[in-house]
């Protein structure tokens, strides 16, 4: 096992009391293994990313929980051995490139940098190293674009040069958080084609964060479904896809477009709308959108229910098909 996270608890302090972004989260991750989470805008998919690495910005802060990666719990670590993983064991790539690219270096000297701190490398070798980490992620002429400067560069070629400085410090671990947003459809396939690729190539283990659809099924060996701060439903992304078992997971599957389904096939979607965080339902987050739903769901919060094939649910409904 190369990741073991164990009830994790992350939480922004505001004004208005404290907000539960990541609530009691726990999974696992083995090496090499590619795992997606997935879920709506403001679930705390992007946080759960952030608390592994204590990035969280303030007045945000993990709260509790156990972040092991490679059996070392990196949230009793000194900054220093903290800083080594970052980039070295596990690389990120951001959601908003441009916003994790620096604007005053040229990428050539933000990827330098990674190289020299984790590979400790001469700095020629550096470069050299750099120059073929350009052209590994897809750039044409990468010794010209090794000078360019962030803005220089397309939506699509930032995602590339995040991706390459994201795996400099050869990490065991990617993770990819929403890596295609904003791009189109053609540079979408291609980011998406070029991270399978070096995972396979590079023996790397993924977390892909995203709400994409089409990509879990094409790169996800598990599939983690997140709602309201908690993990709902965790297991092999064939029998999620397949079978989903908790009523969130089956309203988000069928919410998604699929291409010959015909005029009059209507979108399907989920009633209601996201609950806030800072004011949850009582008893399961999801209940006051549930067709399901009955006395207990509004009252009782329920535990994730183990199915067998490291695949867990957490619905009042599926333990009682369980205890049938």
């Amino acid at each position: 096992m190369l990741l073991d996270v164990r009830n994790l608890r992350s939480s922004f302090f505001l004004d208005e009391g404290e907000l539960k972004a990541v609530d009691d989260v726990s999974f696992t991750i083995d090496r090499g293994e590619s795992v997606a989470l997935v879920g709506e805008s403001g679930c705390g998919k992007t946080i759960v990313a952030l608390s592994l690495l204590d990035l969280i910005a303030s007045p945000g802060r993990v709260v509790s929980g156990e972040v092991l990666f490679e059996g070392e719990d990196l949230q009793q670590v000194r900054r220093e051995r903290l800083r080594q993983v970052r980039g070295g064991g596990i690389g990120m790539v951001f959601q908003e490139p441009a916003a994790a690219l620096n604007p005053v270096y040229t990428i050539g000297s933000q990827l330098v940098d990674v190289l020299l701190l984790h590979q400790r490398l001469a700095k020629d070798d550096a470069r050299s190293e750099a120059v073929g980490l350009l052209g590994d992620v897809g750039f044409p002429e990468p010794e010209r674009w090794i000078k360019a400067y962030p803005f220089e560069l397309s939506g699509g070629m930032q995602q590339r040069a995040l991706i390459a400085i994201a795996i400099a410090g050869r990490p065991k671990l990617l993770i990819a958080d929403e890596p295609t947003t904003a791009l189109d459809p053609t540079v979408q396939a291609e980011i998406l084609g070029l991270l399978t690729s070096l995972r396979d190539e590079l023996d790397m283990a993924l977390l892909l964060i995203t709400h994409d659809v089409g990509a879990v099924e094409v790169m996800a060996d598990r599939v983690m479904v997140m709602y309201a701060g908690k993990l709902v439903e965790v297991g092999a992304q064939t029998s999620v896809f397949r079978l989903p078992t908790h009523p969130y997971t089956r309203g988000l599957l069928a919410s998604v477009p699929r291409l010959g389904a015909g005029r009059d096939a209507p979108l399907q979607g989920i009633p209601g709308a996201v609950p806030d965080l800072l004011a949850l339902p009582s008893g399961c987050a999801f209940h006051p959108r549930c067709p399901l739903a009955d006395d207990r769901c509004s009252d009782v919060v329920p535990g994730m229910i183990d199915l067998g094939r490291r695949w867990r649910a957490a619905c009042h409904m599926v333990s009682d098909v369980v205890a049938r």
